[in-house]
């Protein structure tokens, strides 16, 4: 009798906990991998600019193609929590000079997330700071 309760409260207590209707309850972090590409940078990128002027802007590439120098690849890859990873990759191809001949970025980065602030300071003018008691003024 004792044995028959034990074994259904263990088939209770593991059917209970295998299928739970809470999901995304562990917090997960964003995690980045890869080159950070922004946007404000890669439109800063150029065809003429030279390979030491695009490590500056960019960075050092993930990925340098081994049979042929002139390639660079810059692969960023975003994973936000449950989302989907998004992989962006930006192929750097250089001429002979170590010159920048073409790029190709393979889909839209996202803004940078900065807003354009407004500064404009509004001044209202004196008789609207005055005071009722201040009439007479």
């Amino acid at each position: 009798m004792q044995f028959r309760s034990v074994v259904t409260a263990l088939i209770f207590a593991l059917s209970v906990t295998a299928c739970s209707t809470v999901n995304k309850v562990v917090y997960r972090i964003d995690v980045p991998q890869g080159n950070y590409l922004e946007a404000s940078k890669v439109t800063q990128l150029k065809t003429g600019m030279t390979a030491q002027q695009v490590q500056y802007l960019l960075g050092t590439p993930v990925l340098i193609d081994p049979y042929s120098n002139h390639t660079w690849y810059y692969v960023y890859l975003q994973q936000k929590a449950y989302e989907t990873p998004e992989q962006h990759t930006l192929v750097v191809h250089f001429d002979q000079n170590d010159t920048v001949s073409n790029f190709d970025l393979d889909k839209p980065l996202p803004n940078d997330g900065k807003v354009e602030v407004n500064n404009t300071i509004i001044t209202a003018p004196d008789a609207q700071a005055k005071r009722w008691w201040q009439f007479w003024k």
